[in-house]
């Protein structure tokens, strides 16, 4: 296992990279009408923090044109690289990508316009310092986005799984003995307003999915991925890992069964 896969408690190999790149397929819609309404658009100055592999960091980066600018800032090596190679692969000159940790290390951004954080906040080791931060990058007036969890349970299956629901208890298990908060949300608003926000928007967001429908594969693809990484983890067994695929592959055959996703929060918050 590399280092990046054992600093990442959802780990950074080839499975999770193609798996974030499905999961930011299946959330892009909503993430481009959050960044209109947020105010991102051409020349714009956009910090995308815990940027991953890039997929947000070029999306951002076509809105905002030549006249604007992307910093991205991730920890994964692994990460980084490719999210360098994304943004040259599409000739994009108004990117820079930096290799930091969000908790020691210095923002390199000031007076940004705007700042981008999704599934960052419920992995830190101190989402204080991590908003404390966001607030000193972005210039007054300027806006903080999250998309993060505010209730992670919430993701259910249509009849009941037990193995499922036991599937996400593990999950957020593993999370928080890693030292974040799978409901990070819960915390944001007041963490925001002490570090001189306004609140100018909270939209829960959830998608209700039966097998048929494309969004299926982004919980699914994350339910295969991280029984692996349990597995790497020694929290579950071999044999229990097998019996939550088999209710999955099941449910997926069953044609009645409704997905429930975790619950997100959508948060726009003004410097003040």
């Amino acid at each position: 296992m590399s280092q990046d896969d054992q600093d990442y408690v959802l780990g950074t190999n080839r499975e999770e990279l193609e798996r974030l790149g499905l999961q930011h397929r299946a959330w892009r819609p909503t993430v481009l009408d959050c960044w209109r309404r947020a105010g991102i658009t051409q020349g714009s100055r956009v910090l995308d923090v815990g940027a991953g592999p890039g997929y947000a960091t070029v999306d951002l980066a076509e809105i905002v044109g030549p006249a604007g600018q992307v910093i991205a800032v991730e920890r994964s090596q692994r990460f980084v690289e490719a999210a360098r190679e994304a943004s040259r692969s599409r000739g994009l000159e108004n990117v820079q990508v930096h290799e930091l940790d969000l908790m020691t290390d210095p923002l390199p951004a000031e007076s940004m316009d705007a700042v981008w954080c999704r599934w960052v906040a419920s992995f830190v080791a101190s989402p204080a310092i991590l908003v404390e931060k966001l607030a000193a990058a972005i210039r007054s007036g300027g806006v903080a986005i999250f998309h993060e969890y505010i209730d992670y349970g919430a993701w259910r299956l249509a009849p009941r799984s037990l193995l499922i629901e036991e599937f996400v208890q593990h999950v957020m298990a593993s999370w928080r003995e890693a030292g974040g908060e799978p409901d990070i949300a819960l915390e944001l608003p007041a963490l925001l307003n002490a570090a001189g926000f306004r609140l100018r928007e909270a939209v829960p967001r959830t998608f209700c999915v039966h097998p048929g429908d494309p969004l299926w594969q982004w919980p699914a693809s994350f339910i295969d991925v991280n029984l692996k990484r349990l597995l790497e983890l020694g929290r579950v067994t071999e044999s229990w890992a097998a019996s939550v695929r088999h209710e999955l592959e099941e449910r997926e055959a069953d044609g009645i069964t409704l997905m429930v996703t975790p619950l997100v929060l959508e948060i726009v918050a003004e410097r003040r």
